[in-house]
């Protein structure tokens, strides 16, 4: 027994190891990947076209490079199977940051439909090939990316008929019907795919439902969002049990009430109807306890052998995981409209009586009793304490009086010593610290910086009640004090690397503490098993990572040298640190291990296509600069910023609205439609729209044919309105640039080659 008990614990300690290690590379070399994404949006003019091209392609390279070497090597099996498997993702993701390299040189649209189309087709083979996760999860990202794209361009202004947006709508939900189905069936192994596709599918129905937007489609949509919720409940209770997804669509049936209920509202707000959103936050919740005892006695017979007993336990801690959240978040909603029901009827009844006063009056009047009758039914007493807080609040920022909202403060903290559970604990303590975020702006409204002096009182306050967990015995309030302290410490430090300077260099000195503070808690967490801490640390990890692309204050440049070095030394220290344990890490061969392994050559002739692309699109754009016809054009730039290709220019040109004959025409094109428009030089050789060509037409000296798209409504759009420019230079750039410069090839395409005063 004690030598079971002592190989178990060498066990645990060697995954906890292993999981360090983990996170450690998986930390890395997603600092690698944001230095190259980083690095090409600054669009350094210290580099040239074929240098950059040349640079993409060689970094894509040596990310499959890396990670074939590691596949190779049998030593520390474990920890090199998986640095195999994430380099081989960061190679796909590097093949992504390359075309969108490609597109920025040559000025194409900015994140353009085309890009994660091109991007989509290596991750979709790999996916199928490899069977992994992150593959499915980069595939089904880029596909529907391609298709926001395509239908709604960011850097374009696309109008849609609603017959165009119901069928684009319902396009989105077959393709999610179609793949989870698709997994269902075991056609396809994964998970997330799985419920991601269920979830978009419901949230396109639920988004087409909306009568508001979409009066003709809208009522008919919403029959089909019943329909699809009632098989799913048929078929997830009937024909295949699965708990999970019976919660997932449990949620989907509530989400589509609330939306109901918000559209209706928005339309027959009264006294009545305020009153009916009460007696359906009854309904709501009542139905929410009913359903979870009905969930809980599905499935509950006895497994036959071991094994199907460990992965029923397995199956029931998922579903009970999600149950909890899936509660507590129909809770949250129901709560919200009966806060929104009940303040509406205050609002509607109040005539000589101030309505905070009366909000205040109903706050004590639901919280007091209910602390107090601590036997009610939980459900009740935490919905009729919540909507009295919520209430309370309102009423206490509305009043204004610090005195007032002090007491009410204290109300709030009697709440967090009445109530029981984890998400109970962790709303009240949103609402302590809201509460003193009002009483801090009362007291320091007019204080030099007040508002990035708050946010510093309130995250060293979390953070010390944060660290008083440690002198609490172990138990439940300790667990609370820590999963809620964590969070909000986390929270705050992040929103405090955003704020203006409260003392010298505080900006610098809040984004270096952040880094240093979450990376370490991660590490921390990871390493003392404690799931959920973990994970909230990493969330604010990558969140961090990904929100710093757009600070203004640090160059995209310096950011992305300074992401490299970091990645770098993760990878350096994570490294040593694998090799000093490496005994004591299970080296059997996993997962990780053998996705290299199973079809080398297929993955050889993908990376391969990726490289031919990359040269092909640069050989064709270098062609049609060099033998286009050059042509001059008034423009109009306005200065955004893309998320993978950097600042660019976003031009609008005098020949995108032509005259009025012309513009009717082409609105009565579908949207996206393809056009050919026929220039013609006018004015200080700067060339106007003449008429739309007609196929075979003949061409009068120096007319040249364009090619376009409809945008829907009485403009098109030549695929040159994007103009990519090295960081921080766009605004300069919009106030100068009065013209454009533009090759266009015998077949019509354009390439935008640069920008002129004259």
């Amino acid at each position: 027994m004690i030598i079971q008990t002592y190989q178990h614990e060498r066990h645990v300690s060697a995954m906890l190891r292993l999981n360090v290690t983990r996170v450690g590379f998986l930390m890395g070399v997603s600092l690698l990947l944001a230095a190259i994404i980083y690095f090409f949006a600054a669009n350094w003019g210290g580099l040239g076209r074929a240098d950059k091209i040349l640079a993409s392609a060689g970094i894509m390279v040596l990310f499959y490079g890396v990670s074939f070497i590691f596949s190779k090597m049998k030593i520390m099996l474990g920890h090199h199977s998986f640095l195999s498997a994430i380099f081989l993702v960061g190679g796909c993701i590097s093949f992504g940051a390359a075309v969108a390299l490609l597109n920025q040189i040559y000025n194409s649209h900015a994140d353009n439909y085309e890009l994660f189309l091109v991007w989509s087709i290596p991750a979709l083979l790999l996916a199928f090939i490899t069977r992994f996760n992150p593959f499915y999860l980069l595939a089904y990202a880029l596909v529907h990316l391609t298709l926001w794209q395509y239908f709604f361009p960011t850097s374009l202004h696309v109008v849609h008929t609603d017959r165009e947006m119901l069928m684009i709508g319902c396009f989105f939900a077959l393709i999610n019907l179609l793949l989870f189905v698709l997994v269902e069936a075991k056609l396809i192994l994964s998970a997330p795919l799985k419920y991601a596709s269920f979830i978009v599918f419901h949230i396109a129905l639920l988004v087409l439902s909306n009568s508001t937007l979409y009066e003709l489609y809208g009522p008919w949509m919403n029959i089909a969002c019943v329909a699809a919720i009632a098989l799913g409940f048929y078929y997830f209770t009937r024909i295949h049990l699965n708990k999970i997804m019976l919660t997932l669509n449990a949620l989907a049936a509530s989400a589509f009430a609330v939306f109901k209920f918000l559209e209706l509202m928005s339309e027959h707000a009264s006294t009545t109807f305020f009153v009916f959103g009460l007696v359906f936050v009854t309904l709501l919740l009542t139905g929410n306890v009913f359903f979870f005892r009905y969930l809980n006695k599905l499935g509950t017979h006895a497994a036959k052998t071991e094994e199907q007993e460990a992965g029923k336990e397995a199956e029931e801690h998922k579903s009970a995981l999600v149950g909890k959240i899936v509660s507590t978040i129909v809770t949250i909603i129901g709560v919200l409209i009966g806060s929104i029901s009940l303040i509406g009827l205050v609002f509607m009844a109040s005539d000589s009586v101030p309505p905070e006063n009366v909000l205040l009056i109903i706050a004590f009047a639901f919280i007091i009793p209910v602390l107090l009758l601590r036997r009610l039914n939980a459900v009740v007493r935490y919905t009729v304490l919540t909507i009295g807080y919520a209430a309370g609040m309102i009423a206490i920022a509305w009043i204004d009086l610090a005195g007032l909202t002090l007491l009410f403060l204290a109300v709030t903290i009697a709440g967090w010593f009445s109530l029981q559970g984890r998400a109970q604990h962790f709303f009240i303590y949103s609402l302590i610290n809201i509460n003193i975020a009002i009483l801090l702006f009362q007291l320091f409204e007019s204080a030099y910086q007040a508002a990035s002096f708050i946010v510093f009182i309130m995250a060293s306050l979390n953070a010390v009640i944060y660290a008083s967990h440690l002198l609490i015995r172990e138990g439940a309030l300790r667990q609370n004090i820590r999963e809620c302290g964590l969070f909000f410490t986390l929270l705050l430090l992040f929103w405090l690397t955003f704020m203006e300077d409260i003392f010298p260099y505080s900006y610098e000195l809040f984004n270096i503490a952040n880094f240093i503070v979450v990376t370490a808690l991660a590490f921390v967490y990871v390493r003392s098993n404690r799931v959920l801490e973990a994970a909230v640390s990493l969330v604010f990890w990558f969140v961090f990572l990904a929100f710093k692309y757009y600070d203004l204050f640090w160059t995209l440049l310096h950011k992305s040298i300074t992401l490299a070095l970091l990645g770098l030394i993760a990878i350096a220290v994570t490294y040593v640190f694998a090799y000093r344990t490496r005994a004591a890490v299970p080296e059997e061969t996993d997962a990780y291990s053998r996705l290299l392994r199973k079809s080398p050559i297929l993955i050889g002739i993908v990376i391969v296509l990726q490289l031919g692309y990359v040269g092909y699109h640069a050989a064709t754009s270098e062609a049609l600069l060099s033998n286009g016809t050059s042509i001059k054009l008034a423009i109009e730039p306005i200065d955004p910023r893309s998320i993978l290709q950097g600042d660019y220019v976003r031009l609008g040109y005098s020949i995108s609205t032509p005259p009025v004959n012309v513009a009717k025409e082409i609105e009565s094109r579908r949207s996206l439609s393809r056009i050919k428009v026929v220039l013609r030089p006018g004015d200080s050789g700067v060339y106007v729209f003449d008429r739309l060509y007609t196929s075979g037409e003949a061409l009068a000296d120096k007319e040249i044919v364009i090619n376009g798209t409809s945008s829907g409504w009485q403009t098109i759009n030549y695929g040159i309105e994007t103009y990519f420019v090295p960081e921080g230079t766009g605004t300069e750039t919009e106030q100068n640039a009065r013209f454009a410069y533009v090759k266009v090839g015998k077949s019509g395409d354009a390439i935008l080659e640069r920008l002129s005063k004259e």
